[in-house]
């Protein structure tokens, strides 16, 4: 009985490891017609969201329990749990009803035109503003034959000697000149910039690999995020935009064991 006992007790931590164990999924978003793209995703425990591909598909960090909200403008949005299957098989698949956008009732009235231009435009009225605008052009009573005279100018009065530069107007032009849609061109540099910040944390575990990371350097599951952000300092968010894979790894490689000192302290 108490060798029993003490099986249940050492059993219960290792069920409860397993069910806070975070993976990365992947995952696909459909409906009737296909593939959902720009769908939102969000984990409403861990409050981490991201967005489906142009496939469809997206990734995440999840464990068992986990309840995601999936969202879209053309679909109802739809809530579902993380259960056993996906955490051992790494995927899981949404489908998402279309949503229907009823218009409110109208009355349609019947109309008497014949669907030609020449003779429905005889049977619609004239607009009014339309009529006193042709009274106001109406030049039919003005005589064109009679010739006006000049404007008088006096010609004894000399005209103003202009003694300035008129070319000092423009220096300096090109530097001040306005050019148009500036700051919507830096809103889109920034949206962009923020887009790849946001995408870099999964294209680099796409791209290095889960051994890389989880077994190789050894960092937790649950510390990856923190992970990347210490080792932001030193530019490697512009290392990977760059290309330079080989410089990325070495500083990933070097910080990865002080990183791991400073979390077993805490």
């Amino acid at each position: 009985m108490v060798k029993k006992l003490l099986l249940i007790f050492l059993l219960i931590p290792i069920s409860i490891s397993s069910q806070e164990r975070r993976v990365l999924i992947n995952g696909k978003i459909l409906d009737s017609l296909g593939v959902v793209k720009n769908a939102n995703i969000i984990n409403l425990r861990t409050n981490q969201g991201t967005f489906s591909s142009d496939k469809g598909t997206f990734r995440m960090f999840v464990s068992i329990g986990d309840s995601l909200s999936i969202s879209s403008v053309q679909h109802l949005s739809k809530k579902i749990f993380v259960n056993k299957y996906n955490i051992d098989n790494s995927i899981v698949t949404v489908y998402l009803k279309l949503n229907v956008y009823k218009l409110d009732a109208f009355e349609l009235k019947r109309h008497h035109l014949a669907g030609r231009l020449g003779i429905d435009s005889k049977s619609v009225p004239i607009n009014k503003k339309d009529s006193l605008l042709n009274k106001l052009m109406d030049f039919s009573e003005i005589n064109m034959k009679i010739v006006e005279g000049d404007d008088y100018i006096d010609k004894r009065v000399r005209p103003h000697l202009v003694e300035t530069d008129p070319n000092m107007n423009f220096i300096g032009a090109g530097a001040s000149i306005n050019m148009p849609f500036k700051y919507s061109e830096k809103l889109w540099a920034l949206r962009r910039d923020f887009a790849y910040k946001k995408a870099f944390p999964y294209k680099i575990l796409s791209e290095l690999g889960e051994k890389f990371f989880f077994e190789k350097l050894k960092i937790p599951v649950d510390n990856y995020f923190h992970f990347l952000e210490y080792c932001n300092p030193l530019g490697i968010e512009k290392l990977h935009k760059e290309g330079k894979n080989l410089e990325l790894i070495k500083i990933l490689n070097n910080e990865s064991a002080s990183y791991l000192k400073i979390i077993k302290k805490e």
